[in-house]
């Protein structure tokens, strides 16, 4: 834990809030123009507009001058699959003359792909591969990561990508945050026998994990040809009595009732939907579920992007997040991120950073830590190359962060992870 001044930011984009925010609210940064951020033994301890007093002792803290620079919190990323073995390079190519992303899966592709990948590596081999992951992730700005398990479909290997996790988070600058996802996919050796793999995982799964305090969420592939929404409410509501906190990836291929099921349950999130229907979108706004688009995965699927416009228009809290996975969503580029929400999403500037910040922090229920530049929180700030936060999606492409501070400590400094 550091003591850290950052003085005289050209703007603090405060992004204040304890809690996700819904429609117009999301428009509403709370910038401060010159603004002096103080954190304090690893937390934000004083917010200050240009010309007010320093009220702590400046020989006890490392001062940063932030001229020039524009301010933010650290980005939160609420959607990943960081943890795995292999690559699937050669999938790329098969999307790319039409193939689909299910004739992928239903020939042995997709997800199993990576699974038989993740069950031959070693727990230092997935270790050190999401280490490197992670180091990249703080490099574009990204402090805390949720990270998924579902690549095993196994005991073994599920526990082994969560106990990877568990040291990652315990090892690296960032905070990782761990989700059980078991019922990923349906693995070669329980085909058939869906409803049965399901019980697996209630009966077998469920009570290990959760003795091991290895994940906080569950969540569940809830799509045409791979679960049903009977399926996913009876994993679901028994991942609930078991302690777990809620996700589920929803209408992603079809528009299949994901999001309407999200609501019925009051998931924390629902993720992927861009084939969410109007009354999943009605039905996600009234329970106040976090709808996590994944735009980085429409682009390399060349799908329809989810309706981020409307969503927010119906009073969603929307959230970004990258998906970064082997398959469909081989990236965690902030700045793509930023530009294709923007660009083809409709969102505002200040909607994607609301999204990619206190809303993204809200979609792993943790709004009331990180997420915004407020007294209390962690001292997780990022600090851009440049004046204003409108850079973000304006710099197509182009990785615009200076400095990331994890805690109060300089993690990244001109664009490179600090050893």
């Amino acid at each position: 834990m550091k003591n850290l001044i950052i003085k005289n930011a050209s703007q603090v984009v405060t992004c204040s809030g304890f809690a996700g925010k819904r429609g117009r609210e999301m428009n509403d940064l709370h910038v401060i123009e010159g603004g002096t951020v103080v954190v304090t033994e690893g937390r934000i301890s004083h917010v200050l507009r240009a010309g007010e007093e320093l009220p702590v002792e400046k020989k006890r803290y490392t001062v940063i001058d932030a001229t020039g620079k524009a301010l933010l919190p650290g980005f939160v990323d609420p959607h990943t699959h960081f943890v795995f073995g292999g690559y699937r390079e050669e999938e790329f190519s098969w999307r790319m003359r039409g193939d689909s992303y299910m004739e992928i899966m239903n020939r042995g592709g997709g997800i199993v792909n990576t699974t038989r990948a993740t069950r031959e590596a070693s727990e230092d081999e997935l270790f050190e591969v999401g280490r490197r992951r992670l180091d990249a992730m703080l490099r574009l700005g990204i402090t805390t990561v949720e990270g998924k398990s579902g690549y095993g479909l196994d005991r073994d290997t599920e526990m082994k990508q969560l106990r990877v996790m568990r040291r990652l988070n315990e090892a690296h600058p960032a905070d990782v945050v761990p989700t059980f996802m078991g019922a990923h996919a349906t693995p070669a050796e329980w085909k058939g026998r869906e409803d049965a793999f399901i019980d697996f995982n209630i009966r077998e799964m469920f009570p290990l994990v959760a003795k091991e305090g290895l994940a906080e969420f569950a969540d569940i592939f809830c799509e045409k040809d791979v679960f049903t929404i009977e399926q996913s409410r009876r994993y679901l509501q028994a991942a609930r009595e078991q302690g777990f906190k809620l996700k589920i990836h929803a209408d992603e291929i079809v528009q299949f009732g994901g999001a309407e099921l999200a609501g019925e349950l009051h998931c924390i999130s629902a993720d992927h939907l861009l084939q969410a229907s109007d009354a999943g979108i009605r039905a996600m706004a009234d329970a106040g579920v976090v709808a996590t688009l994944l735009p980085l995965t429409a682009f390399s699927l060349r799908e329809t992007f989810a309706r981020g416009r409307e969503m927010i228009d119906a009073g969603c809290m929307v959230a970004l997040a990258t998906d970064l996975n082997p398959g469909s969503s081989f990236s965690a580029s902030v700045p793509l991120l930023f530009a294709l929400a923007c660009i083809y999403m409709k969102l505002s500037p200040e909607e994607a950073v609301t999204a990619f910040t206190i809303n993204s922090a809200a979609a792993i229920d943790r709004a009331d830590r990180i997420g915004s530049i407020d007294v209390g929180k962690q001292g997780d700030l990022v600090l851009l190359q440049f004046p204003s936060y409108k850079f973000l999606p304006y710099h197509v492409g182009m990785n615009i962060v200076d400095t990331v501070i994890k805690q109060g400590e300089v993690v990244v400094k001109n664009g490179e992870t600090k050893s």
